[in-house]
């Protein structure tokens, strides 16, 4: 009778904050009042709230003898940290155990989240799977041995617009249950990051003989845009570590939902490093830009039409790269066929390895005129990386037969040359002209003719100095790059007004780095701030000036990653961008 009323005293409390602030971190815990208890699962978590760890299992047990009586009781807490992501009230259901062989289950819990956000969406949940390590006690030192982040490149020395794969990795023998920081500012590259799972699962790898629990981060892959010495920057993550506080009085902790766990904030500074970017070889007059391992293929949808049938030529490039930033291919047609801009469709995807996949670009022709035609091969020209040297590849030819057409869309082109080059006989009445009142050899005849021959001469003078300006290439990349510049600026202006941030930086750098290669005559393989610099002084512009443009391309490539007022930044990076071009033009006109 005694058990039987003991079992039926067993429950399972719930103990969780009523009110808590958008983005913070709560603990949600259930207490069973018995050490007899296994299988235990949790209600279904509502959207808005996120676990972050969790379940920690703590057991308490006490003793206790009055009068000669001796008592005794023990329980089971199981802890959640929870992350409160969205505002908005919850009901989290009930819990459900099995206590000494029969089922109990806990009240649902009621949660109000209000006020604003610390931080913009839930952090990224970490799942151990190894969990035979020990938890730490509170107060314990963590040293540099026991928690920190290494920064790898899987190449550190490339050539320019060779993909680059960064990863960061985390190293810890703590319990490290969230982990935030800026990501880094990578200048000279164009970045991708790499969509990681939002579940972090821990491994065990072994760092000098000590078995680390690691996780992969975060992952980018970088395209070097500049050469030189190129640095990633250091940044540092804020982590949250559990320890245990053994020093707890079982008691309190029973009433108190179990809390015998602390939380110790850390740093952790992840490294810099730096890339060797080399500039490419000599590029050859067809060079497409491509960088990285490709193939072409292509293929005519049919080889035998009609005149005045449309027929599609598909070219696809394939690979792995920077398949988003190359040339269109050029596909040469006979001269009877009516060429239309080609449909270009996108088939890639972002990998560790890079970009791969197929850029598919499908190119419309009709012939007009029946016969036996053929169609050149496609030819792609691109910087091996493998083989440190330039290739082309290029698809088969194509035989097209265009047989006669069926005659209504050949009557239309005939009508249509018929009414510009054939007209109908004049009817009606006619009029005829007097003897000398023609305009042929009259004042006015001859006042035009001259003013005609005057004019030709004139511009006949123009055209000849244009054409020795346009000779001298050097001269003319000098005097139009003002002109360039002002139109990607004023391209970056419309990117401004529509808040497109990403863009907007990228145009405003084109434009900076364009302006001073046209102006200073410096090819794009040596473009650096230190050429540019160097230059300018030969040119005798003061360094006041120079500093201004430097500042406007730090502040533009600072800006583009760094957080706040989208609007008020975009509009300080553009004021200074116009300013050091104006300046610089206006020096260097004296």
């Amino acid at each position: 009778m005694l058990v039987s009323i003991a079992v039926g005293a067993q429950t399972l409390t719930v103990n969780a904050p009523s009110h808590v602030q958008t983005g913070e971190n709560f603990r949600l815990t259930y207490t069973v009042n018995t050490q007899d208890a296994e299988g235990f699962r949790i209600g279904n978590v509502p959207e808005g709230l996120e676990i972050i760890t969790g379940p920690y299992t703590s057991s308490q047990s006490s003793f206790q003898m009055v009068n000669g009586h001796t008592s005794s009781s023990s329980s089971i807490t199981y802890t959640f940290i929870i992350c409160a992501n969205n505002k908005g009230t919850y009901t989290i259901p009930a819990a459900h155990v099995n206590a000494g062989g029969k089922h109990v289950a806990s009240q649902p819990v009621k949660i109000t989240v209000s006020g604003q956000a610390a931080h913009t969406g839930g952090a990224p949940k970490m799942h151990d799977d190894n969990e035979n390590h020990q938890m730490r006690q509170a107060g314990s030192a963590i040293s540099g041995n026991d928690l920190f982040i290494r920064v790898s490149a899987n190449k550190r020395r490339v050539h320019e617009q060779e993909p680059i794969l960064l990863t960061y990795k985390v190293y810890t023998l703590v319990d490290l249950t969230t982990l935030e920081g800026k990501m880094p500012d990578l200048t000279g590259f164009h970045t991708q990051e790499v969509k990681l799972p939002q579940q972090k699962s821990f491994h065990v790898e072994e760092v000098n003989g000590r078995p680390y629990r690691c996780v992969t981060w975060s992952q980018y892959v970088m395209y070097p845009q500049m050469t030189g010495h190129l640095e990633i920057p250091s940044i540092t993550f804020n982590g949250t570590v559990v320890q245990q506080n053994r020093a707890v009085d079982p008691f309190e902790a029973f009433f108190n939902g179990g809390s015998g766990y602390v939380e110790v904030k850390r740093s952790i500074k992840a490294p810099g490093l730096t890339i060797q970017v080399d500039p490419l070889p000599e590029r050859p007059a067809n060079f497409s830009g491509g960088v990285g391992k490709f193939n072409i293929s292509a293929q005519l949808n049919k080889t035998k039409i009609k005149a005045n049938d449309p027929v599609t030529l598909r070219v696809v490039v394939g690979g792995t790269g920077n398949l988003k930033l190359i040339k269109q291919p050029i596909a040469n047609f006979p001269k009877d066929f009516d060429k239309y801009d080609p449909k270009i469709t996108d088939k890639t995807k972002l990998t560790a390895n890079g970009v791969e996949g197929n850029m598919i670009y499908d190119f419309l022709v009709v012939p007009r005129n029946q016969g036996k035609y053929q169609i050149p091969p496609v030819e792609f020209t691109y910087y091996d990386t493998s083989a440190n040297a330039y290739k082309t590849i290029k698809t088969q030819a194509f035989e097209v037969n265009v047989e006669k057409g069926d005659g209504n869309a050949s009557a239309a082109v005939f009508a249509e040359q018929k009414n510009q080059d054939i007209h109908g006989i004049k009817m009606g009445s006619s009029r005829f002209n007097k003897g000398g009142g023609m305009f042929y050899g009259s004042t006015a005849y001859w006042v035009i003719l001259t003013l005609i021959l005057l004019l030709f001469v004139a511009l006949l003078i123009i055209f000849r100095k244009r054409a020795i300006e346009n000779a001298d290439i050097v001269k003319m990349r000098s005097k139009k790059a003002n002109k360039v510049a002002t139109k990607r600026l004023k391209v970056a202006n419309k990117l401004m007004q529509q808040n497109r941030q990403g863009e907007f930086y990228d145009e405003v750098l084109r434009a900076l780095w364009g302006y001073v290669g046209d102006k200073l005559n410096i090819p794009v393989s040596e473009l650096s701030k230190e050429n540019i610099e160097d230059k300018l002084k030969e040119r005798n512009v003061d360094d006041e000036t120079i500093g201004k443009f430097m500042t406007a391309l730090d502040e533009c490539e600072y800006e583009r990653y760094a957080p706040g007022d989208a609007s008020g930044n975009m509009n300080k990076t553009f004021t200074s961008a116009m300013t050091a071009i104006t300046e610089i033009d206006e020096r260097m006109r004296k």
